[in-house]
């Protein structure tokens, strides 16, 4: 993670050292404006080192994803059938198909910027809650076994640093933002008529 953190911080330096502000936001991709500069003509594989990256975090992705809606499938938060595994492979395959349609729907549903606003919000909002969870987790139940255990500041300081964030996205981008957080509020009503209701019709669970 340090080594990680280093190169990243280093790149942005070699950007602002290399390119003025005003070129910065007048460019459509940074890393092509910056590799153009200083690479010439081999700054075309820059791109395709792009491609490649994007690539590996959406494989990445599709595996944790696909992971989740399994886990929710097992817990009864979802259809059954995402529960299911390959027989051979072990890997949740109904609920990778699902992930497809999915993913295309999203692709196609208008502005790239608005869809990574939209997500961002709901993705960080999310990550920002759980590690807040745990913080007061290690308060309601201080004897709970723990594999390891970090100081309360780091969870602390990551927590506000999601949220902090999700509000930036609501004050940048009000209308994708508050978009995604009607549909993230669905979920609420979605859970208690599925999940907490337990005195459900015989019609209504075999529906």
């Amino acid at each position: 993670m340090a080594v990680v953190t280093v190169g990243y911080v280093l790149t942005n330096v070699a950007y602002f050292t290399t390119i003025s502000a005003q070129e910065l936001l007048l460019s459509k991709a940074v890393a092509v404006t910056f590799s153009e500069r200083l690479l010439g003509n081999f700054s075309v594989a820059v791109p395709v080192f792009v491609a490649l990256s994007c690539f590996g975090s959406m494989n990445g992705g599709v595996f944790a994803v696909s992971r989740l809606f399994y886990v929710a499938s097992r817990e009864g938060h979802l259809p059954e059938i995402l529960s299911m595994i390959h027989i051979r492979k072990h890997t949740p395959v109904p609920a990778v198909i699902v992930l497809h349609p999915l993913t295309m729907i999203m692709l196609f549903s208008g502005d790239l910027y608005s869809l990574l606003n939209f997500l961002s919000f709901a993705r960080w909002l999310f990550i920002g809650l759980a590690v807040a969870g745990l913080i007061y987790l290690r308060y309601k139940h201080p004897d709970m076994h723990r594999p390891f255990k970090v100081p309360l500041f780091i969870p602390a300081l990551f927590s506000f640093t999601c949220l902090f964030m999700v509000a930036l996205s609501l004050y940048s981008d009000p209308f994708s933002t508050g978009i995604g957080f009607t549909i993230t509020l669905t979920g609420v009503p979605a859970y208690y008529l599925f999940i907490i209701w337990d005195k459900k019709p015989r019609w209504f669970r075999r529906m």
